[in-house]
């Protein structure tokens, strides 16, 4: 991590921190009745323990896995060439069964089988007599086998989501902190911004800063230039940035510690002045993003929050945002707040809570238009209201 961020996050800090999520992790098994959760994806193994292990491989690799338990120390399932990586998280640290075809072939049912035993010897291990355990991904080879050992796996990424979406304040002042890299990282892209340069150098630029300042990658490609900003979700490109251009961005980074630093702006690059099509769609985001931000508070019902959210114009309602609203931590986190257009895909109800860190996603771009202007803001929920926790500026004279 960069000089700079670790000056702020000292070792008591980080302590703290991992000492609350465990206990948010335990606290949500006892509301399930659960004695323990075996954990799968990198990103929960790396908020309930604090390690980390080749990120984005493990997401698709199946090779780590760590157990968490509702009283007692966690275990931690670890690759045989990489246990040295967390020996200082972790007390209990054993090699992993891995079922992944790619690692043992036509050994998996055994693998499968092998895995299962172990669990359920782990649990009478713990002084657990029952065969009861939570788990956030499924693969299907060790469901099967779990069910031919009586091993009764139940539904854990609620569990997850849930102890997640409540941040203690170090958290959140933590991840201040690291969307400071970041609105740095995206001052310095834009300051050797110009035209003529490829959608893939502005990039380049974006994510180095990011890496130079402590964070460690990037989950999307999300920056694109003139016509390719709608409609929104086209990858970065090769083409040329013309004067005169949108640029609409969303930073999607893992910053430092992990957290999830993901703001999104948009700017006319070039010396051109925005023309009056480009006023008039950022100006929209821009009352879109006020709109939404004032209205979260603590206690509203995610539903009810749709039902008020800003109601965008019906020539750009067909080229929507995926969501209006988002949970973030680590990642993007429940709770998801669809749009009411959208809420046969899977919209839900429940509360905002105190201590939730939501992101509000603002996109305006109307149907068969040139551009599209994308804006994105975490918002803390704090008793006092909602607070912003980047301190990145908008283009306010453009509207």
């Amino acid at each position: 991590m960069s000089a700079d961020f670790t000056a702020v996050v000292d070792a008591e800090t980080q302590q703290r921190i991992q000492a609350y999520r465990v206990e948010q992790v335990r606290k949500r098994l006892i509301e399930a009745d659960c004695p323990a959760i075996v954990l799968f994806d990198p990103v929960h193994i790396r908020y309930a323990t604090g390690t980390r292990n080749m990120q984005v491989w493990t997401m698709h690799n199946i090779c780590r896995y760590a157990v968490i338990f509702a009283s007692g120390e966690s275990v931690l399932f670890e690759l045989n060439s990489s246990a040295h990586l967390s020996r200082d998280y972790v007390a209990d640290i054993r090699p992993a069964l891995t079922p992944d075809f790619m690692a043992v072939g036509n050994r998996v049912t055994e693998t499968g089988r092998r895995w299962a035993e172990s669990m359920i010897s782990l649990l009478r291990e713990k002084g657990m007599t029952e065969n009861r355990l939570a788990i956030d991904r499924a693969d299907l080879t060790l469901v099967l086998e779990s069910q031919r050992q009586s091993l009764q796996l139940v539904e854990g990424q609620s569990i997850m989501e849930q102890a997640r979406a409540i941040k203690s304040l170090d958290e959140i002042e933590v991840l201040r902190r690291s969307l400071q890299t970041c609105e740095q990282s995206v001052a310095a892209m834009r300051e050797k911004l110009k035209p003529g340069m490829r959608e893939a150098d502005a990039l380049a630029l974006l994510i180095d800063g990011s890496i130079q300042r402590g964070g460690e990658y990037p989950e999307t490609r999300l920056l694109t230039t003139g016509p390719r900003t709608n409609p929104w979700f086209q990858e970065t490109s090769d083409r040329i940035i013309e004067n005169g251009d949108l640029l609409a961005f969303d930073t999607d980074l893992i910053g430092p510690m992990g957290y999830y630093n993901d703001i999104s702006r948009s700017w006319v690059v070039g010396d051109k002045p925005p023309t009056s099509a480009q006023r008039r769609l950022y100006s929209l985001a821009y009352e879109q993003m006020q709109h939404n931000t004032t209205l979260l508070k603590p206690g509203m019902g995610f539903l009810e929050y749709s039902d008020k959210s800003y109601q965008l114009p019906e020539s750009c309602v067909p080229n929507r945002y995926a969501d209006v609203a988002h949970g973030c931590g680590l990642g993007v986190e429940y709770p998801f707040i669809w749009y009411r257009e959208d809420e046969e895909w899977g919209a839900y109800d429940g509360v905002f809570e105190e201590n939730m860190v939501v992101c509000i996603e603002c996109y305006v771009g109307e149907l068969g238009g040139h551009e599209g202007v994308k804006l994105e803001q975490p918002v803390w929920l704090s008793a006092n209201g909602p607070v912003m926790l980047s301190d990145y500026p908008f283009e306010l004279d453009y509207l």
